[in-house]
């Protein structure tokens, strides 16, 4: 959080635990529409931030201004029985759930609703706070949808590829949270950014849309 002022600071821990719970919640939710009860039974059927925050992806939140929460656990094979598609569905519903909540931020900013006026010092305007929700949804959204594991497009990937794609997923799952932390922080060092350079662009892009700028 090096460098970003107290209202920035603010905004994004709002944001992150709404975001993060949120996205947890679609996830529980949508497993349970498809008669899975492990999240009911793990108690991640709420909206409670404190059934879904991970301690140190928490922390993250603070000195990073990025984390994690903890992964809501699922029955594949009851998924499975009820529909092929399932264990997909679980999955795409949380990055969903981001891109929704940016749409929603973006529609006041977009009808010029949002006021650019701080109602203190230390807290950020409505317009600020709203367009960095939309864009921290946005992040979320195509973050996670990335094919490698633990993150949701691991399994979303799976389900779409050919099976000779398949076996390379499956091959590399192993290592997924390794080479995420290579990407995000071993190659940018180097001048390296890959994932900057293949998410940011779509991010913005997206962003500037919805808001019609």
């Amino acid at each position: 959080m090096l460098g970003l002022s107290l209202e920035t600071l603010i905004s994004r821990i709002f944001i992150l635990i709404i975001a993060l719970t949120v996205h947890e919640f679609a996830h529980a939710k949508s497993a349970d529409m498809f008669g899975d009860n492990t999240p009911r039974a793990n108690g991640r059927l709420t909206l409670n931030p404190l059934r879904h925050l991970d301690p140190i992806g928490s922390l993250m939140i603070l000195v990073a201004g990025f984390g994690w929460a903890r992964p809501v656990p699922v029955n594949p094979y009851v998924l499975g029985q009820a529909s092929s598609a399932a264990l997909m569905l679980v999955s795409l519903a949380g990055p969903l759930s981001n891109f929704i909540m940016a749409l929603f931020a973006a529609v006041p900013l977009r009808l010029g609703l949002a006021s650019q006026i701080a109602p203190a010092s230390f807290l950020p305007s409505s317009y600020e706070f709203l367009l960095e929700f939309m864009f921290v949804n946005l992040l979320l959204t195509f973050f996670n949808l990335i094919p490698l594991a633990p993150l949701d497009g691991d399994k979303i990937a799976d389900y779409f590829f050919p099976p000779s794609w398949q076996r390379v997923l499956q091959t590399i799952r192993p290592y997924g949270s390794l080479i995420l932390l290579l990407l995000l922080f071993v190659l940018p060092r180097i001048g390296f950014d890959v994932l900057g350079t293949l998410i940011y662009p779509p991010i913005f892009t997206i962003g500037r849309m919805l808001i019609g700028y």
